[in-house]
């Protein structure tokens, strides 16, 4: 019953490990926004 205990904590420190390592490097890709498409209403606008 021991060795199932034991094997059960580390596989949760594993999973908590492996979780914080993919979050910090979720958080380091630097994300980009396309720019806004130009308004074809104001340039057509005939006043």
């Amino acid at each position: 019953m021991k060795l199932v205990m034991v094997i059960s904590i580390i596989i949760c420190i594993v999973v908590v490990l492996v979780t914080a390592l993919v979050t910090s490097k979720a958080y380091s890709v630097k994300h980009t926004v396309d720019p806004m498409p130009a308004d074809d209403k104001k340039e057509n606008n005939i006043s």
